[in-house]
This record gives structure tokens, C-alpha cells and sequence, in this order.
């Protein structure tokens, strides 16, 4: 079976991924293959740009919206507290303290 990736965003607003089996595999080895030097990885359909993972064009329920391009990005507490450290939120200032 051909390895199907598909990203979505349902009507209630909730983003879904749904894999078959062979999507799954190269999904979780990406994400496993995640670190400080190898930071990043794509996703897209095939006529848009992807370079790991290829997403499905089809919709599982009609009304959902169809992402056609993602991009992965790990970042360590390092990073964001020196890139981004807002995205930490108000309790973690009082608890740095």
C-alpha cells in the first residue's frame, strides 16, 4: 500500500493527522530523527513542495480543510528561551525568579 499522510483542519477548528501504516512509519522516523543538528523536516503534496513526507490531497470528511504543506521544526528550551521566550507564558518568568 502506498504511504498516505493527510493533515487537515476540521470544521470544530481541531487540526487531525491521519496515517495509514506506511505513512506512519516515515511519520514516527522523522519525528525520531529530530534533533539540534537535524531540526526541521516537510511535509507537502506532490505538487507542492516536500522533501520527507508526501501529504494526501484528499479529504477524509468534505467539509475539513486539506493542508497541503507543514513544516516540523524541534526546538530545544535552550533555543526558545534565547529565540523565543515568550512562548515559556507568564508562569514560567515567576518561576525562573
Amino acid at each position: 500500500m502506498k504511504p498516505r499522510v493527510t493533515i487537515n483542519l476540521a470544521s470544530n477548528g481541531e487540526l487531525e493527522i491521519w496515517l495509514n501504516p506506511e505513512g506512519r512509519d516515515p511519520f514516527v522516523k522523522e519525528l525520531q530523527a529530530l534533533s539540534k543538528r537535524n531540526e526541521h523536516f516537510h511535509m507537502g503534496t506532490e505538487d507542492e513542495y516536500f522533501e520527507e513526507i508526501e501529504l494526501s490531497k484528499l479529504p477524509y470528511n468534505p467539509n475539513d480543510k486539506i493542508l497541503t504543506w507543514a513544516k516540523v521544526l524541534f526546538r530545544t528550551d535552550e533555543w526558545d528561551r534565547q529565540y523565543f521566550p515568550h512562548v515559556f507564558g507568564p508562569e514560567s518568568e515567576e518561576e525562573s525568579n
